[in-house]
């Protein structure tokens, strides 16, 4: 019997992700394990394994299609014995034929829908207006990924005017994006006052953003957003509208750091310890002193993590991610340096698994490599805290009152006000202070 492949779910949050390639072809006999087919989420390219044995007797989903919904059929195995012309492949594919075809029968419905206010006509002239937004409400009636309804009702669109592009007609992340691009969907004008009593900025802020289109702009070339970059948008955009953000500045002399360093360097055969794995260390050290700085927020309550998950920034091609360094307060920094390595080279590789870069409880942004003296990060959601690293560099400083010259790095600590108070920000920032500035206590 055939067998249909699916889209998978590389990760609890994925509702469509894009097919970036195929590595075997139709005709070809694939074992169970045999890497298929490449995926690209937001953050990554992931493989995909077959999980039976036979013939591929067809691709259903080209490469480079995205927005493929999870669970969508993108290819068919065939059995030993089987033939592709004899097995019916729109029937076996599910729902994958029908989303081309079907969206346009089932969009003919769509008006007859909008006719079902007539009935109402016979009642006061009203009663027609009020029709557009219940078909909001006759949500259930509507096919759309969870995703694609946020976007909707932030954007204030209304579903049933979009036309679906998913499974079966399903409305999806891209249909609600060339929504909003093309200005269609909007919801009627009745119903755009009773979200606004609610909250009156939320819908305009994420859905009107100002136009890029201005008179006498020169000429330019226009690359389009991968999916990476409209997730950090979208993430980074929702962090500063919720998270209410303040920041703590420190000043660390490293000097003794930078002699730790060395002497670490100069035993290791091969291996090398960087600054920012001691300020890993250093980190994960303080939050274990100070857990009320390692905590996330909720709606019902606040969560502080027993385990410091410490997430580190990584600029990659066309955006930023974060692998996670698990159980950092448990790591020496040796094993740090390693994990690290190893992390950011399959970061720039896209070959993390998801698990690699989701769940981290606190982040450290780094820049001083190319020179920046202090900066202010974005929290990363649903983090309650993300420490900015500035460059090295030598100052003026003051010791038992005369000028002297020292190497000193700005830190700055973004916090959500929801989660910690200001004396829990400054008194993370005293610990780790204190560890960078005696390098030799966080290495006990």
């Amino acid at each position: 019997m055939a067998i249909p492949v699916l889209m998978p779910a590389l990760s609890p949050t994925m509702t469509e992700g894009k097919l970036a390639s195929w590595l075997v072809a139709e005709g070809d006999t694939i074992s169970a394990g045999d890497v298929i087919a490449e995926i690209e989420t937001d953050k990554a390219t992931m493989e995909v394994e077959a999980v039976d044995e036979g013939v591929l007797g067809k691709i259903i989903v080209p490469a480079g299609t995205e927005n493929v919904a999870v669970n969508r059929p993108i290819a068919v195995i065939l059995e030993e014995g089987e033939d592709a012309g004899s097995v019916d492949m729109d029937a076996l594919a599910g729902g994958a034929p029908k989303a081309a075809p079907a969206p346009k029968p089932e969009a003919a419905p769509a008006p007859a829908k909008a006719a079902e206010p007539a009935k109402a006509e016979p009642a006061p002239a009203p009663a027609p207006k009020a029709a557009p937004a219940p078909a909001a409400a006759s949500g259930d009636r509507v096919f759309a990924s969870p995703l694609a309804r946020r976007m909707a009702e932030q954007a204030g669109l209304d579903l049933g005017q979009i036309q679906g592009s998913g499974p079966n007609g399903r409305i999806v992340k891209h249909d609600v994006e060339q929504a909003i691009a093309g200005g269609t969907g909007k919801a009627a004008p009745a119903a755009a006052p009773a979200p606004a009593a609610a909250a009156p900025a939320a819908a305009p802020s994420l859905g009107t953003a100002p136009s890029a289109d201005v008179p006498g702009l020169p000429e330019y070339e226009e690359i389009p957003n991968s999916t990476m970059r409209k997730v950090i948008a979208k993430r980074l955009t929702e962090s500063k509208q919720f998270a209410p953000h303040f920041y703590l500045t420190v000043d660390c002399e490293i000097d003794a750091l930078l002699e730790v360093r060395k002497q670490l360097n100069g035993k290791l055969d091969g291996e090398k310890v960087s600054v920012n794995d001691l300020v890993i260390k250093a980190a994960a050290q303080a939050l274990k002193k100070v857990p009320a700085a390692n905590a996330s927020w909720t709606e019902a309550a606040i969560r502080v993590f027993k385990s410091v998950d410490i997430s580190v920034a990584v600029a990659i091609e066309g955006g930023l991610i974060t692998p996670v360094i698990k159980g950092a307060q448990t790591k020496g920094v040796l094993d740090i340096a390693r994990e690290m390595k190893d992390l950011a080279a399959r970061a720039r590789a896209g070959k993390l698994m998801p698990e690699e870069f989701q769940g981290g409880t606190f982040s450290i942004s780094n820049l001083g490599m190319f020179g920046i003296k202090d900066f202010a990060a974005v929290i990363n959601p649903p983090q309650g805290a993300i420490l900015a690293v500035g460059a090295g560099e030598q100052r003026p400083v003051v010791k038992d009152g005369a000028l002297a010259v020292a190497t000193v790095m700005s830190c700055t600590l973004s916090v959500d006000h929801r989660v910690v108070d200001g004396a829990v920000g400054a008194e993370f920032l005293a610990a780790f202070k204190k560890l960078i500035e005696d390098p030799l206590t966080m290495l006990l």
